[in-house]
């Protein structure tokens, strides 16, 4: 049985972070709002909660988890080093809607799928999902809808697609975006854009001091 807590209200809000929590480290899944789109979570450590949200989405293991964070800082303990570009990224977007691909840390226990050594992370701006964030550490997040579908930019059409795979609905109100993330390749020689979304391939190639259409292309 899954249970919904709206968290525009100060009691329910709390209690909903409370179960949140358990339900995480107890290895069961949670919806949670984000800046972009509505995320389903689980533990980033824990292998069962992770397979168990590529299940509740109908995904396989060549889509690897995307991990959400709750600090610039956090990404420090999860890549082997952190390149210049995306010291520059972080400061401009984060927390936002940008996402970054970087090779993790060899000695990390974790399993988010075939990754091929790398990881994507994130620091969403929405104060209930930072807020967890900073409680539990890292999460394991993809967008809360089944493969193949729209992602839910509210938390009935999150509910209407996951139903009772997930224990926890945290309702944030609608997503301010509804849009998601713009994806940027950082483990190669030149950063490219995977996926454009919520920010601009013109707002990181200003950062970058790149042209927009060679981020797009990856061309060298």
């Amino acid at each position: 049985m899954s249970t919904v807590y709206d968290c525009n209200q100060q009691a329910s809000r709390a209690a909903g972070l409370n179960a949140a929590r358990g339900a995480l480290k107890a290895g069961r899944l949670v919806v949670v709002p984000t800046d972009t789109v509505y995320g389903i979570a689980a533990d980033a450590f824990d292998s069962s909660a992770v397979d168990a949200l590529l299940k509740a989405k109908g995904r396989g293991r060549d889509m690897p988890v995307p991990v959400l964070v709750g600090s610039w800082t956090t990404i420090d303990g999860l890549v082997t080093s952190v390149r210049p570009e995306a010291r520059e990224l972080i400061r401009a977007f984060w927390p936002g809607g940008l996402s970054v691909v970087v090779h993790q840390a060899p000695s990390l226990a974790w399993d988010l799928g075939d990754t091929r050594g790398t990881v994507m992370l994130r620091m969403p701006l929405h104060p209930v999902i930072l807020e967890l964030l900073r409680e539990v550490g890292p999460l394991a997040v993809s967008s809360a809808n089944v493969s193949g579908q729209p992602p839910a930019t509210n938390v009935t059409e999150a509910r209407d697609q996951l139903g009772a795979s997930v224990s926890v609905y945290l309702d944030g109100g609608p997503a301010d975006h509804g849009v998601a993330s713009t994806i940027v390749d950082l483990t190669g020689d030149r950063p490219r854009i995977l996926r454009e979304g919520a920010v601009s391939a013109e707002e990181i190639a200003e950062v970058l001091g790149d042209d927009p259409e060679r981020l797009r292309s990856g061309v060298e």
